[in-house]
């Protein structure tokens, strides 16, 4: 199960984790055709669902369909996050309610939900993706950046909570990608080359190929695990 992957970062983790012969549920809440063209690139083992996070309804109702499909759930990716950058001082409540709405509560949602199925299935990996935002801030994300930050919280508690389970929980900072998100802040992409110790920007394949390799490894939950060529 794969939130926000009809393009960016959670295209490239359900295209990589699908040629790992994972059966892939590709979640999206408004570019259809971009999950219909992720489903079709992987094949039969594939499904679409549109599914908004940050309504706990839904989310059962996915959890549902992706359950009846293949009688359980492996890996869940939290991948789903918006940003609409704006200085603290002016950003509206209604700005800041929907951030944290998609962000953190659309990954507490999966997470309590897809938890249960987890059980159901004998354990699985949960896998959060954060950002270098939520660990240094950035002028212009109060909102996104706190979402980010309180999702390492979100992950140490989950790995504690679900440990006995079988369930493993891991957060990432894929660093800053050539995404249409972060190619849509110019500014912010120039200033992480600068920034970067190797001068260049984070890979959406890398990040998805160490996410198909942490999959497969054992005993390591409650980790945050930094992709940044960055110094935190």
């Amino acid at each position: 199960m794969i939130t926000g992957a009809s393009r960016g970062l959670g295209k490239e983790i359900a295209l990589t984790l699908g040629r790992g012969g994972y059966n892939i549920a590709v979640n999206y809440l408004t570019s259809e055709n971009g999950a219909k063209k992720v489903a079709y690139e992987i094949g039969e083992n594939a499904i679409i669902v549109k599914t908004d996070v940050g309504d706990i309804k839904q989310v059962e109702k996915m959890a549902d369909t992706v359950y009846k499909k293949w009688g359980k759930v492996d890996v869940l990716i939290n991948n789903a996050g918006i940003t609409k950058d704006s200085l603290m001082i002016k950003t509206k409540e209604e700005e800041w309610n929907e951030i944290l709405r998609s962000n953190l509560k659309g990954c507490f949602n999966t997470i309590k939900v897809f938890s249960n199925v987890m059980i159901k299935s004998g354990g699985g990996n949960i896998i959060n993706i954060s950002s270098y935002s939520g660990l240094k801030g950035r002028e212009g994300q109060a909102a996104y950046s706190a979402s980010k930050a309180a999702i390492f919280g979100l992950t140490y508690t989950a790995a504690r909570e679900l440990a006995e389970y079988n369930i493993r929980v891991n957060a990432l900072l894929p660093g800053y990608m050539q995404t249409e998100m972060g190619m849509a802040a110019e500014k912010a992409m120039e200033r992480a080359k600068t920034e970067s110790i190797t001068g260049g920007l984070s890979n959406t394949k890398q990040v998805a190929e160490f996410i198909l390799y942490l999959l497969r490894t054992e005993n390591i939950t409650g980790q945050v695990f930094c992709l940044e060529s960055r110094i935190i």
